[in-house]
């Protein structure tokens, strides 16, 4: 029987140190599943490697021995030194804890922001690198589209993904809430700190093709602007290019406002009125409070971004309190795909062997009766298939049921000796004679009634 294990590292189990090695990894170019067909006890692999999380998802028999394999392995390509305790950052899952993992982190319940929806892309990343080097076969193709379809509902059936969390995250999300569609909106940043480059990022993310950059260090904002394929704009000429946007973020450390109500009514004739959104998360503020006065001027500073996102972070933790309901119900369905697999040879042995008893005796059949036409004969194929098919559907059946429990070696046992698809068995665990004789009471007492 296959094991499924995830071993990897993140960061809640790495400290800073640990995770520079792990950006530097995330940037080699070098995938390790190249070098699968060294790993001795490993069957299929994934690797995931991101900023903050470097996984190797495998299947194995020998469960402590293909550990040692893949620990050899992430060692050699985070770089880390051999004086380095690897164990003590590491994480390993085994079988449904494992899946359970894989399904928290698709649906980003396991990331640094819960909800955000980067990781899902990098896990599709990761398998599609895995198909590509061939690294996964049966198992780990069902458990990656599982995966996907797990995310897919945590993101339809919660609202996980829509509950900002971080001061810029929830600007961004102020503003698509107050225009709807944000894609076609132009954007003005000013300051080039961090704050502005987090925002900058999710307006990205939201589909913004027109941002602007004004800040006082011009370098920064040219280097701002390259990363964001934004434009830059004289800090000195910022009141004018209010004239042609639509929201405005600002993050300077100005000690004073540096835009006023005076300066932006008179920007609003200009613009006839047109709506203009301002995000102040400077701290002393960049805008004027009485700003907000002026009609179609909405002002939200830090503190009014802070009471959205106090009230999401309580609203993700609910969601994600279903969220992780729906993964525990998606590990059980995962768990009884894996359990039926035990059955599945002895199932196929049972049809094979009805396949071959049903062609003999066809060939006999048409042998005895050369007249037959074309027709008749594709008549009785057809009848002799479907009476095999319906004969074996209940015992088939039964067979799967059983494969949920832990006695379905005995069942299958049951089924091998009932068909006669086993020669001489001539030793049998004491355990298993003992669970054979229950069952056959059973069976007695049931065709007595």
């Amino acid at each position: 029987m296959s094991h499924i294990i995830l071993l990897g590292m993140n960061h809640k189990t790495a400290p800073v140190e640990i995770r520079e090695q792990l950006a530097l990894a995330c940037q080699k170019e070098v995938n390790p599943l190249h070098m699968l067909p060294h790993l001795q006890q490993v069957e299929e692999l994934i690797f995931l490697s991101t900023c903050n999380r470097v996984e190797f998802l495998f299947t194995c028999g020998a469960v402590a021995e293909a550990i040692s394999e893949v620990k050899a392995l992430l060692r050699t390509h985070v770089g880390l030194p051999s004086s380095i305790p690897l164990d003590s950052y590491l994480y390993v899952h085994k079988d449904m804890e494992a899946v359970k993992h894989l399904f928290m982190v698709a649906s980003s319940l396991d990331s640094m922001v819960v909800g955000e929806p980067q990781i899902l892309g990098q896990l599709k990343g990761a398998y599609r690198a895995a198909v590509e080097y061939r690294t996964v076969k049966m198992i780990l193709n069902r458990l990656m589209h599982k995966s996907f379809s797990v995310a897919k509902r945590v993101r339809t059936e919660t609202c996980i993904g829509s509950c900002a969390v971080s001061v810029s995250y929830a600007a961004v999300e102020l503003a698509r809430k107050i225009f709807g569609q944000i894609n076609d909106k132009r954007v003005l940043l000013i300051g080039a700190g961090e704050m502005a480059e987090l925002a900058a990022e999710h307006f990205l993310r939201q589909g913004v093709k027109s941002m602007t950059v004004a800040n006082r260090t011009l370098e920064r904002a040219v280097e701002l602007a390259a990363r964001f394929k934004a434009q830059t704009a004289p800090f000195d000429l910022l009141l004018e290019e209010m004239k042609k946007t639509d929201i405005v973020v600002s993050s300077t450390g100005a000690r004073e406002p540096i835009i006023t109500y005076r300066d932006v009514r008179a920007r609003m004739r200009e613009r006839r009125n047109k709506p203009l959104f301002f995000i102040d998360i400077a701290v002393p503020r960049d805008i004027d409070p009485k700003v907000n006065e002026i009609d179609n001027v909405y002002v939200y500073d830090i503190d009014d971004l802070q009471g959205v996102i106090e009230f999401n972070r309580e609203e993700r933790l609910n969601q994600a309190r279903t969220a992780e309901h729906i993964i525990n119900e998606e590990t059980i369905k995962f768990r009884t795909w894996m359990e039926s697999l035990d059955v599945a040879p002895t199932i196929v042995s049972v049809r094979e062997k009805a396949e071959r008893i049903r062609q003999n005796e066809l060939r006999k059949t048409f042998s005895q009766l050369p007249d037959l036409t074309g027709r008749q004969k594709e008549a009785i194929e057809i009848l002799s298939a479907s009476i095999i098919k319906k004969l074996l559907h209940d015992p088939i059946m039964f067979l799967k049921k059983k494969a949920q429990r832990d006695t379905r070696a005995v069942y299958m046992d049951f089924t091998l000796r009932l068909f006669n698809l086993t020669e001489g068995i001539d030793e049998v665990d004491p355990a298993q004679v003992e669970s054979e004789k229950a069952l056959d009471e059973t069976f007695l007492k049931a065709a007595k009634k």
